[in-house]
């Protein structure tokens, strides 16, 4: 089947939009689906990396959605979609918002993602994920969650 850009940048940005529907069902079976079986991914919480099954785990997403009460929302911005054959790369900005567990306020933080995706059997499948969010470089090396777009 050919596929044209257009087709192929919608059912890409379709992941994305699944993702965020994904965190906001607390629905972690759907959101590791869109991993490939041999998924690298870098996520905000350690370690460094997963891999394979480590990184397409819904039980230890299930466990980490557990620490929030209510909504856990994610939203894309300004996400840039480049495809060439069965490889595509997207990177852009995501902002993460939910209430810890014991906390009585949440928080609302951006992060910058960067996802490189291969079609494999017709189905775009995310095979690297990169989250990070930028430190201050002013000797405390905190965090810079209270940067936004």
């Amino acid at each position: 089947m050919t596929h044209t850009l257009v087709q192929d940048e919608t059912a890409i940005r379709a992941l994305f939009t699944g993702q965020e529907e994904g965190m906001r069902l607390r629905d972690p079976a759907r959101i590791v689906a869109r991993y490939a079986d041999d998924a690298v991914t870098c996520t905000l919480a350690p370690p460094l990396r997963n891999t394979g099954l480590d990184a397409r785990d819904p039980e230890a997403l299930a466990g980490w959605m557990a620490g929030f009460t209510g909504p856990i929302t994610l939203e894309h911005r300004d996400l840039s979609v480049a495809v060439s054959g069965d490889v595509a790369f997207v990177h852009g900005l995501a902002r993460l918002a939910a209430v810890p567990v014991g906390y009585p306020e949440g928080f609302s933080m951006w992060m910058r993602k960067t996802v490189g995706l291969r079609r494999r059997d017709g189905r775009w499948l995310v095979t690297h994920e990169h989250e990070s969010v930028p430190f201050y470089m002013d000797g405390s090396f905190l965090a810079a969650t209270d940067l936004e777009p």
